[in-house]
């Protein structure tokens, strides 16, 4: 009796073992599919930075490159702007929202989604 207790043991770790590694790829699957594709929110918070003085000050020049930028997202991953906004490491860069939500307008960009909301603020 006691060998197949010991039999026993070794199929059960293995089984743990194997459902373990199998959800971890499942959990890691899932993180991977947000608002901004496989790239975590906060990356894609930083190809935004040509964009910062903008975010702060309504009729601050928006350069050239953050418009790029911008206009590149909205064809690419047009919920990724809308979720870096709203976004933790957004607020602990000092960004307004509110004025941030204005820059695909002040750099002109056609296929704007306007009137599209994010979270509580509007796209112009």
């Amino acid at each position: 009796m006691a060998s197949f207790s010991s039999v026993s043991k070794p199929p059960l770790i293995v089984a743990v073992f194997v459902i373990l590694v199998a959800s971890e790829g499942f959990i890691a699957r899932a993180r991977a599919a947000g608002e901004c594709g496989k790239t975590p929110v906060e990356s894609a918070a930083l190809g935004l930075t040509p964009c910062l003085a903008a975010t702060r000050d309504a009729r601050a020049k928006v350069s050239p490159a953050c418009c790029s930028r911008v206009a590149a997202m909205f064809n690419t991953s047009p919920k990724c702007l809308c979720a870096i906004l709203l976004s933790p490491v957004s607020k602990q860069a000092g960004i307004n929202p509110a004025i941030a939500i204005t820059i695909p307008k002040r750099c002109n960009i056609r296929n704007r989604p306007a009137g599209k909301k994010c979270g509580k603020y509007t796209l112009p």
